[in-house]
């Protein structure tokens, strides 16, 4: 038996990267006119997106159905093979069909175009044959087809149906776009696991907002008299005001040693003098999911919650977020 060495696997696998990746690029040069029209088709329908194809096609249909689903464009898979039997009712009026096929000959979907046609149901043909029966019965043609497979037997559905995929991707993405489906959306379609953990929570939820336990000192405090407040209220920072109530500074403990180190004698300052001004916030309303990546990207640990004139209602710290599963 002929031993292959490693070496040679390596190679092969970068050759299965090499042709799937530049079968995806080459899709760019078919995009036109079909993309708008199946964006507007869609986004004008009153129905679902239903999904359907055989073997391989039917597993990438699947998660091209998950990913508009997920992303704001309700869609159900349907199995050609059991349509025949009663499946296809799920097909009303209202709907959109894409179908999609390699060959553009498959059978079980062949079968479904009498009832997409006596609906006149709008029909997306992802298919790699422009002369197939299904290309000719499309509405909206895609060309998925691919030079050569990534298999070396030029068999095995590789680079077609990661073709297949990624166009599918590039149809979600822009209809999210269009939709303007924003990250809250998201998230909320997202409720479990660690893409939506907490998502149900607001800032308002999990915020510190009783005002006896708010570490708030004003502008003109000594600097002496904030370190001691902060060590009465134990969370690691003070909220720096002016008259008005409006929040201008923040005081934290990182910032308290800094100014020992700094300053020979901290008795002759106050507040505005040595305070971080115009500090992070977030209002109460805000996602939480939102209050962490803000702490995240900025490396803090707590954000000050403040109203629409900005004057300090709350502070949320990223032990709140932990311990509620935001993160």
């Amino acid at each position: 038996m002929e031993i292959i060495q490693n070496s040679t696997m390596t190679e092969l696998a970068k050759e299965v990267f090499k042709i799937e990746a530049d079968s995806i690029l080459k899709l760019r040069d078919r995009i036109n006119t079909n993309l708008e029209k199946s964006i507007e088709t869609i986004i004008n329908s009153k129905g679902r997106v239903i999904v359907t194809g055989m073997g391989k096609s039917g597993l990438i249909g699947r998660k091209i159905a998950a990913t508009l689903s997920s992303t704001g464009t309700p869609s159900y898979f349907l199995h050609p093979a059991e349509s025949t039997h009663g499946d296809s009712g799920i097909i009303t009026r209202e709907d959109v069909v894409i179908a999609i096929s390699n060959s553009g000959e498959t059978s079980e979907l062949l079968n479904l175009l009498p009832l997409i046609k006596r609906f006149e149901v709008p029909l997306i043909v992802f298919a790699g044959n422009i002369n197939s029966t299904l290309a000719k019965c499309a509405d909206i043609y895609f060309d998925i087809s691919v030079e050569k497979e990534a298999c070396p037997l030029g068999k095995a559905p590789t680079a077609s149906t990661t073709a297949t995929l990624a166009m599918g991707d590039a149809l979600a993405i822009c209809l999210l776009k269009k939709r303007g489906f924003s990250e809250e959306d998201f998230l909320l379609y997202h409720p479990s696991g660690a893409l939506g953990k907490g998502v149900l929570y607001i800032v308002k939820d999990l915020m510190l907002k009783d005002r006896s336990l708010l570490p708030i000192a004003h502008e003109n405090d000594t600097f002496l008299e904030t370190v001691d407040l902060i060590s009465k209220k134990k969370l690691g920072c003070a909220l720096i005001v002016n008259c008005e109530n409006k929040l201008t500074g923040l005081i934290t403990d990182g910032d308290i040693r800094r100014i020992l180190l700094r300053y020979p004698d901290v008795s002759v300052l106050d507040n505005k003098s040595v305070m971080t001004k115009n500090p992070k916030t977030i209002g109460a309303e805000d996602m939480a999911a939102k209050a962490l990546a803000y702490m995240e990207k900025y490396a803090i640990t707590s954000l000050a919650v403040c109203d629409s004139e900005n004057r300090p209602i709350g502070i949320i710290h990223i032990h709140d977020l932990l311990k509620a599963g935001v993160a």
